[in-house]
């Protein structure tokens, strides 16, 4: 992610959370666009009992004059990494708040994003930076155990996405296969045309 591009698109799935919020500040306070989509796959180290039992500590921290005043206790996903990620930029001061602008979130790949290249960040990823055998959870499950309504919506329609994938990459490989036939074909011909004047 060193060089500058439009848009990044990184697909959430299988990254730790603390890890990626760190890399996705450095791009953004440096003016780079970045999408995150999958959310709910996103990993954190600890099993999920540890986790769980961590975020019911955090639901404890509230105002005791008025809750409304704050601190917001997010469920989504998207929302408790964007926590993660405000945290580690100056987001009072305006350099902060347009870098954070740069940064958009979801659950799920929902369009465009579904029909865009997605990549992962290799220092960031749990398979890469966890050592093997140790615990860790999916932020969708702790979030869905903590009030977050909408895992079963997502799961439906990623179901749905990754069938529609499925049938577009078989087209493709297909469509592949017939160009490269169509060329070695043509190569062929032509191969016959060029030994005819000795080449």
């Amino acid at each position: 992610m060193s060089t500058f591009e439009k848009v990044i698109v990184i697909d959430g799935k299988g990254h730790l959370l603390g890890r990626l919020a760190s890399i996705v500040a450095k791009q953004i306070l440096n003016g780079q666009k970045v999408v995150i989509v999958r959310c709910e796959e996103m990993q954190v180290s600890g099993s999920f009992f540890r986790n769980k039992l961590r975020y019911h500590a955090y639901l404890h921290k509230r105002c005791l004059i008025n809750p409304q005043r704050g601190p917001f206790h997010f469920r989504a996903p998207s929302r408790i990494f964007y926590k993660a990620l405000r945290g580690m930029i100056p987001h009072k001061t305006a350099r902060g708040a347009a870098a954070l602008d740069r940064v958009k979130l979801f659950e799920g790949v929902p369009p465009p994003y579904d029909r865009v290249k997605r990549v992962v960040v290799p220092a960031a990823l749990r398979v890469l930076k966890l050592k093997p055998g140790r615990k860790y959870t999916t932020i969708g499950r702790v979030s869905h155990e903590v009030g977050w309504k909408y895992q079963d919506v997502v799961k439906t329609l990623e179901e749905k996405r990754k069938v529609k994938s499925a049938a577009f990459y078989a087209r493709r490989v297909a469509q592949s296969k017939l160009a490269a036939k169509a060329r070695q074909e043509k190569a062929e011909a032509i191969n016959k045309e060029l030994a005819v004047y000795g080449h």
